[in-house]
């Protein structure tokens, strides 16, 4: 019979050649038997090489995977904090004219020029990450809005280090100190988002965003009286005290329970295996709550070194 392959067709393969006989059916089936017991202990010594070498192999990341990480997701929010230093730099430099501003002299000449430019920036970007990144993360605009973020927290705290000086460090070990237990909590699964704490949560959210643009409003119009550098957060006071320090730990709560969101939401994207890219969606959650909480720390601060 000639073969399919033409190299087959050659004659030596097909002429029995002399003082050989073809082997009986008993052989055939043994050579067969043979043949399949010799196969099966290859595949099975094949697929336990492979198994060793799996397990001695290091363990695969995020670049091998193609899949979101812990790991992968901290280096990428250690990479946005570290954009919104370098910038955080700048704006201080800026608001100050190019001076470091530590002398605490409140007639210092300053400008919110950046301020202005990081908090509006850092809003926009914020609002346009946050309804695009259903279809798609784009980390061009995530560094955008670190770099922005930066100015506005190096240009705040330029303006509230002149008026009270030390409070930039303050704010900074109490937003780290408040971080880190936080994080200490969640990792030792002592605190846990619920249904019923995120609910909460969000009522609260409204209600302090309707009283923080209230409270501007009036200090616009100059309606939320003299004698206070935020309005009805200082001027209000509930027993004595400060209604802006009673509103600030009740905010400091909320961030708190914002991080813990934050850091459900990652461990939720790596037991999903949701893509690589999704980790910069989890650094610039963590980098919007972060700076939130240092900003009403610094409030609180302020509030009652005024006091």
């Amino acid at each position: 019979m000639a073969s399919g392959n033409f190299a087959f067709n050659n004659p030596a393969f097909q002429e029995q050649r002399p003082g050989l006989t073809p082997p009986s059916a008993q052989q055939q089936a043994g050579t067969q038997t043979q043949y399949a017991a010799a196969t099966q202990q290859a595949t099975d010594a094949a697929v336990s090489a492979q198994l060793e070498g799996a397990f001695a192999a290091p363990t695969a990341g995020a670049h091998q995977t193609g899949r979101m990480t812990v790991e992968d997701t901290v280096a990428k929010t250690v990479g946005l904090f570290a954009i919104l230093l370098v910038t955080a730099v700048v704006g201080w430099l800026w608001t100050l004219g190019g001076n470091l501003g530590l002398t605490g002299d409140a007639n210092q000449q300053i400008t919110v020029v950046p301020w202005i430019v990081g908090l509006v920036g850092g809003f926009v970007l914020a609002m346009v990450i946050s309804f695009t990144s259903r279809k798609k993360v784009r980390p061009a605009l995530i560094f955008a809005y670190a770099a922005f973020e930066g100015l506005f927290v190096g240009s705040i705290s330029a303006f509230f280090e002149v008026l009270w000086p030390g409070i930039v460090m303050q704010a900074t070990l109490a937003t780290l100190a408040v971080v880190g237990v936080t994080l200490a909590l969640f990792a030792s699964g002592k605190v846990r988002a619920s249904a019923r704490a995120t609910k909460i949560f969000m009522i609260a959210m409204v209600g302090y965003l309707v009283f923080a643009l209230l409270n501007v409003v009036l200090m616009m119009f100059g309606a939320a009286g003299e004698g206070g550098a935020f309005g009805l957060y200082s001027n209000v006071k509930v027993a004595g005290i400060p209604l802006g320090l009673i509103i600030g730990v009740l905010v400091v709560i909320m961030a708190a329970y914002s991080l813990v969101l934050d850091f459900d939401m990652i461990q939720q994207g790596v037991r999903n295996g949701a893509a690589r890219e999704y980790g910069w969606l989890g650094g610039f959650g963590i980098m919007v709550t972060v700076v939130w909480l240092y900003v009403e720390i610094l409030r609180i601060i302020a509030i009652a070194r005024s006091n």
